[in-house]
């Protein structure tokens, strides 16, 4: 477990909105191993991310970029309007810097591509809480 991690007293509550249900499942997996990370819910497409980041207020979201309905950037950007202070982390297998230059535009607070997710995950979410 991180260091940081061992000294939270409340567990960082995430939300992983992505659209491939079993890449959700690894994430979420990767992150119940961490005493210090809380997986809240999961949504499915940009639309129910939004409605579950404005329900459940997590302290990360994890956004998946291209997704059905409402894609993670736009869906940044409508849950950074309603909860300025929401932390969004940006993922996809892209590291394009069309990319990144949207995500960052629409709030997101960082950006993780996909083939980098089991190195760089909870450190991300660490970094992203503030903690």
């Amino acid at each position: 477990m991180n260091a940081v991690a061992a000294r939270l007293p409340n567990p960082i509550r995430v939300l992983i909105a992505d659209d491939h249900r079993l890449f959700a499942e690894a994430l979420e997996a990767i992150l119940a191993a961490e005493s210090s990370i809380e997986v809240v819910g999961r949504a499915r497409n940009g639309s129910e991310a939004l409605e579950l980041a404005l329900e459940l207020e997590p302290d990360v979201v994890l956004m998946d970029i291209s997704m059905p309905v409402m894609d993670g950037v736009e869906a940044t950007r409508r849950i950074r309007q309603a909860r300025p202070d929401a932390c969004v982390l940006m993922l996809t297998g892209s590291n394009a810097t069309a990319d990144v230059d949207r995500s960052r535009g629409a709030g997101a607070a960082g950006y993780v591509t996909k083939d980098r997710i089991a190195s760089e995950l909870v450190d991300a979410i660490l970094e992203t809480a503030g903690r």
